[in-house]
């Protein structure tokens, strides 16, 4: 963490403010200057009060603070509980000097109990005092709930733009934007619009793109900040950022593997790929927002409650993207395909039988292939194959499994990633309550 970079005009705490226990429950993270915001939130039916608060806040493309608490999530508590949210706004705004919408608060933690109303109010209040540096790692250490570590990725462009990413999230992950909260800030300049097109783009490749235990939560949250405190001029996007390259494209440019957490990121060449109509400053800042949404997701992922192994899942040959996506889902939700990699077995018929249960998306079942890793497993119905099991047995039992299913329906192709479903994960579930 201490090695991450940090974007202008930001600070940050977390401290334990005695919610539930004696760790850290409490963090804020604050502009010094009214910053251009964006947000996505839970598609939950259930949403919490932050979350129905902070939907209000950031309508109007303006947030300066983040307030976050662990230890309870304020989900169905009621005309109480949204009248704590909102006040946690109010107490934040009186304490810091700014306008109460510019506050969106955020809450994890067990559902269906009314959070400690004065503990929050003193905490609030204390955050003069506590923000006194860019501290991000209490900060990333107070939101965590079963996580067993945080989570943060950071780079500085040649540009002169930073940007830093933090989140939290083991368990109820399968945002469709575990409790998944995501802060992201930058000292960029951009206007929210922009903002938003850009975040809503980054999220339906990372987040949206995971899956633990199959659980949407009902806080979910991402959020973006740009401050404009590096003095760059304003980034200029496209109207549609899906016109900016192809999946193949964006296969090319995010690399394969990801890099280990640290700062910095490669500066993009002028190429091929890249349409004339944006900067290359433009498209660094773009690759920077999504290399970090999908190094965060994968690292929730990882740390997946009970999770002892990390996979993911690449449809290619679909017919659509929509269609991608359904097959990918049903991949990595499969009880049976994750308990398979768990396992280390290199059970095929499962991920066939995760495949076919898609029903509304036809498929060729003599011409569909899959691949463990750089091995052809299946190859159309019928086809007896002889794989080196051995060489199977061995990629299994990696810490992170790869899984291509080839439908040959078209062009498209979507990825995802999952873990493995273990026994610790029941025993933790059961003995924790969310």
């Amino acid at each position: 963490m201490s090695q991450l970079p940090i974007p202008s005009g930001y600070l940050a705490c977390g401290w334990n403010a005695g919610i539930k226990d004696n760790t850290l429950d409490f963090g804020c993270i604050h502009s010094s200057r009214p910053a251009d915001a964006a947000a996505v939130f839970t598609r939950n039916q259930f949403p919490g009060n932050p979350v129905i608060v902070g939907r209000e806040h950031v309508s109007n493309g303006k947030l300066q603070t983040i307030v976050v608490n662990s230890k309870n999530s304020n989900v169905a508590t009621g005309p109480t509980g949204l009248e704590i949210a909102r006040n946690m706004c109010r107490w934040t705004a009186e304490a810091l000097n700014i306008d109460e919408s510019l506050v969106l608060p955020s809450s994890t933690g067990v559902i269906g109990r009314l959070p400690p109303a004065d503990r929050l109010e003193a905490a609030c209040k204390e955050l003069p005092r506590r923000l006194s540096s860019p501290d991000f790692q209490s900060f990333s250490q107070a939101i965590m709930t079963t996580d067993a570590f945080p989570k943060a990725r950071g780079y500085e462009l040649h540009s002169g733009v930073t940007v830093l990413g933090i989140a939290k999230g083991a368990g109820m992950i399968e945002p469709n934007m575990a409790t998944m909260l995501s802060y992201i800030a930058t000292d960029a300049t951009m206007d929210s619009a922009d903002l938003s097109r850009l975040l809503r783009f980054c999220v339906n490749r990372s987040f949206n793109r995971v899956s633990v235990d199959s659980d949407t939560s009902t806080s979910d949250t991402v959020v973006l900040l740009a401050n404009g405190a590096s003095g760059r001029p304003p980034f200029r996007f496209p109207s549609s950022l899906e016109s900016l390259w192809s999946e193949q494209t964006l296969e090319t440019i995010l690399g394969d593997p990801l890099p280990a957490p640290g700062p910095g990121v490669d500066r993009l060449e002028r190429a091929n790929p890249w349409p004339d109509h944006i900067g290359e400053d433009e498209l660094e800042f773009i690759r920077a927002v999504l290399r970090t949404c999908i190094y965060l997701s994968r690292e929730i992922v990882r740390d997946g409650e009970g999770a002892s192994r990390f996979f993911e899942v690449l449809i290619v040959g679909a017919r659509s993207k929509e269609s991608a996506y359904k097959f990918g889902r049903s991949l990595i939700n499969s009880p049976l395909v994750k308990t398979a990699v768990h396992g280390a077995d290199p059970n095929w018929g499962r991920i066939i039988m995760a495949v076919g249960k898609v029903f509304d998306e036809p498929i060729k079942p003599d011409q569909i292939k899959i691949y463990a890793g750089d091995q052809l497993l299946f190859s159309g119905a019928g086809k007896e194959l002889h794989p080196d099991l051995d060489r199977l047995k061995q990629h299994f039992q990696q810490p992170e499994v790869r899984i291509k299913v080839d439908l040959d329906m078209g062009t498209q192709f979507e990825r995802f990633w999952s873990s493995d479903l273990t026994a610790d994960y029941v025993r933790l579930n059961a003995d924790y309550t969310t």
